[in-house]
C-alpha cells in the first residue's frame, strides 16, 4: 500500500512542485556552504546554456501543448478568457519597470529595468500546485497565460535591447521554420516531420541570438491536437521530474556571502523588490480588474481574494530576472551582487504573501476561519 501511495503520489502536480522547490533549496545550500567549488564545478563541465536553451525547450514544450489543448474547447477557448491574461501580462510588465525607472533613473543601473519584468513559470505554478484541485482550472491558466507572455515578452525585451549580435539571416532562417511547421499543422499528422523541424528552428533561434526556449513554447502551439494528447502524458513526467529540477538546481545556486543592510538598501535591490513584489502584484491585477469591471473579460477563480492571490504569486521573477540582470550588468560584481539580493527579496515575498492570500481563501471555504 505503502508503495502504491508513492507511486500515486509522484503523479500529481504537487509532487513535481516539491521536487522543484527541493532543487532550488539544494541549489542556495551548495552555493552558501564549503560545497560552494563543487557546484561551481558543476557550471564548469555543464554549462548553463545547455540547461537554459537547452533541456528548458521541452518544458516549454509542454507548456505549449497544454496551451494548446485549452485553446480548443478548454477554458481559453473563450476569446473574453484570453484577452483577460493578455492585458494582465502587459500591466506587470509595464508597473515593474516604471516602478525601476523611477528608483533608478539617472543611476548606473538605469539599464536593468527589465529585470522586474518576467513571472518565473516553473516556481509560481510550482507555488500554485500546493494547493491542488481547490484552485480552480481557469485560475491556474490565467497564472501559466501571464507567465508565458511574460517570458515571451522578456525574450523580445532581451532581443531588441540586451542583445549585442542578432543574426537577420537566422531570424529569417526561424521564421521560415515557423511557416513549414503552420503548413504540416494543416496537413500532415505524423510526429517525425515536427522533431526534424521543431530541431531546426531551436538551431535557428539559438544562432539568432533569440532565447531558443521559444521554439519550445512555438512547436507545441503548431503541433496537431492528435499529436499533442498522445505525446503529452509520456513527455510531462519527464520535465516535471527531470527537466525543470535540473533547470532550478542549475539556476536557483545564489551566494549571500557579505551582505549588509547597505545593501539591502540600495536602489537597485529596492527598485527590484518593489517592482516585482508591489508593481507586478498592482499591474496584473489592477489591468485585470478593469478588464473584467468593463466586461471584457470573466473572473476567473472562487472570488477576487482568490483571484488576487494568484496575482501576487506573479511577482515570482527568480531565475529570468536573475538572467536579464546578468545581461543588463556583465562586467559590474557589486550590481549584480544587488540585482540577486532584490530579486532573492522581492520573489520571496510575493511567494510567501501569496500562499498565505490563497490559505486564507482555503479555510474561509471550509470553515476552518
Amino acid at each position: 500500500m505503502g508503495l502504491l501511495f508513492i507511486k500515486d503520489f509522484f503523479k500529481t502536480e504537487v509532487a513535481g512542485s516539491a521536487v522543484l522547490i527541493l532543487a532550488a533549496l539544494l541549489a542556495m545550500v551548495a552555493a552558501n556552504s564549503p560545497l560552494l567549488p563543487y557546484y561551481a564545478l558543476l557550471h564548469e563541465h555543464t554549462p548553463t546554456l545547455a540547461i537554459n536553451d537547452g533541456l528548458m525547450a521541452f518544458f516549454f514544450l509542454v507548456i505549449g501543448m497544454e496551451i494548446r489543448h485549452e485553446m480548443h474547447g478548454g477554458s481559453l477557448s473563450n476569446r473574453r478568457q484570453v484577452a483577460l491574461p493578455f492585458m494582465a501580462a502587459l500591466g506587470g510588465i509595464v508597473l515593474p519597470a516604471l516602478i525601476f525607472t523611477c528608483f533608478n533613473w539617472e543611476t548606473p543601473a538605469q539599464n536593468g529595468w527589465a529585470i522586474p519584468s518576467a513571472t518565473d513559470i516553473a516556481f509560481s505554478l510550482g507555488i500554485l500546485a500546493f494547493f491542488g484541485r481547490s484552485v480552480p482550472a481557469p485560475l491556474r491558466m490565467f497564472l501559466m497565460m501571464v507567465a508565458i507572455i511574460d517570458d515571451i515578452a522578456a525574450v523580445l525585451i532581451i532581443a531588441f535591447f540586451y542583445s549585442e549580435n542578432v543574426y537577420p539571416e537566422a531570424l529569417a532562417m526561424a521564421g521560415f521554420c515557423v511557416l513549414l511547421l503552420y503548413a504540416y499543422n494543416r496537413n500532415v499528422n505524423r510526429a517525425l516531420p515536427f522533431v526534424f523541424i521543431g530541431a531546426a528552428l531551436w538551431v535557428a533561434m539559438l544562432a539568432s541570438g533569440v532565447h531558443a526556449s521559444l521554439a519550445g513554447v512555438i512547436v507545441g502551439l503548431l503541433l496537431p491536437l492528435d499529436i499533442s494528447k498522445k505525446f503529452l502524458p509520456k513527455l510531462h513526467p519527464w520535465v516535471a521530474f527531470g527537466v525543470v529540477p535540473i533547470f532550478a538546481f542549475a539556476n536557483a545556486g545564489v551566494p549571500l556571502d557579505g551582505l549588509g543592510w547597505q545593501d539591502i538598501t540600495h536602489v537597485l535591490p529596492l527598485g527590484i523588490a518593489i517592482g516585482l513584489f508591489i508593481g507586478k502584484q498592482l499591474g496584473v491585477f489592477l489591468t485585470s480588474w478593469i478588464m473584467i469591471r468593463c466586461r471584457f473579460a470573466d473572473l476567473p477563480g472562487n472570488g477576487w481574494l482568490q483571484f488576487y492571490g494568484v496575482c501576487v504569486l506573479a511577482g515570482i521573477g527568480f531565475t529570468m530576472s536573475l538572467f536579464i540582470g546578468a545581461l543588463a550588468f556583465p562586467f559590474g560584481d557589486m550590481l549584480i551582487l544587488h540585482v540577486r539580493i532584490g530579486v532573492i527579496i522581492g520573489s520571496l515575498a510575493s511567494a510567501i504573501i501569496g500562499a498565505i492570500l490563497l490559505a486564507l481563501v482555503n479555510a474561509h471555504r471550509k470553515g476552518v476561519v
